[in-house]
């Protein structure tokens, strides 16, 4: 399954890039499950980021690498793939888009899951839709443009 979420911000593509980091990476969690962060490498190629999600009376890995990242003049992204996923996921493919516009950027979560059988991506395509919505007024507040005085 696919699904593509994308918030406008006020800031330009490299200073959004410049904060996409752990502080970042743990505002950007919902509520539910709660969240472990066990490792952050970053967004560069080959850097881990692995989770712990504790959904209360168990808890699940969650382990993915940056397989690509590049930078453009006019785009940042990098891509992180599952390498050990929650039992409710058999592939996850998230590419992270900062893309330039003329008063700021677009962050462009674009992602490619597909769960153990059928009827469960079905059934995760919304939860997992919330969880991304969550993060828009996040990004909008973490990277609103300063006021200049």
């Amino acid at each position: 399954m696919k699904m593509v979420i994308q918030t406008s911000v006020e800031q330009g593509y490299l200073e959004v890039k410049s904060g996409f980091d752990q502080a970042l990476f743990l505002k950007l969690n919902p509520p539910f499950p709660p969240v472990k962060l066990l490792r952050f490498d970053g967004s560069r190629r080959g850097d881990l980021v692995c989770l712990e999600l504790d959904f209360l009376f168990f808890k699940q890995q969650w382990i993915s690498e940056i397989t690509e990242s590049e930078t453009t003049e006019l785009e940042f992204y990098f891509v992180d793939q599952g390498l050990e996923l929650p039992f409710f996921l058999k592939r996850w493919k998230h590419r992270h888009r900062v893309i330039s516009t003329l008063s700021g950027s677009i962050i462009r979560d674009e992602i490619e899951f597909d769960a153990p059988f059928g009827v469960l991506g079905f059934l995760l395509f919304p939860v997992l839709w919330l969880q991304f919505a969550y993060r828009k007024p996040v990004y909008r507040r973490y990277f609103k443009r300063p006021v200049d005085r």
